[in-house]
């Protein structure tokens, strides 16, 4: 099978990982929050997820009307939750109604 792509894989920025994990050893999971609503609206689903760190935030929205997910990115961890609480009350008086709200499910 040729490669049908026409660049190397070290044009993609990407560093090679030596498998050394101790550089991960500052990083604390504890610090993570993380939150994702599932809404309901006439026969549609949409999700509305955060993600926060220490450094800094995430909403990702994805709406079955839109092509591709929506992503926001905070500085501020509590500037987004706050944009994820307004996010989430504009949904409702939109009339989507939240059927989960919590940790995003496995399995």
């Amino acid at each position: 099978m040729s490669n049908d792509f026409d660049f190397d894989n070290e044009d993609l920025g990407f560093e090679d990982f030596d498998g050394n994990f101790e550089e991960f050893d500052e990083f604390e999971t504890d610090d993570v929050f993380v939150r994702t609503a599932v809404l309901s609206k006439n026969n549609m689903i949409a999700l509305l997820c955060v993600k926060t760190a220490t450094e800094g935030g995430a909403i990702c929205r994805v709406d079955p009307r839109e092509t591709q997910p929506a992503v926001q990115l905070y500085d501020d961890p509590e500037k987004a939750i706050e944009w994820f609480n307004k996010s989430l009350r504009t949904s409702r008086q939109n009339g989507w109604q939240v059927v989960y709200d919590g940790l995003p499910l496995q399995g």
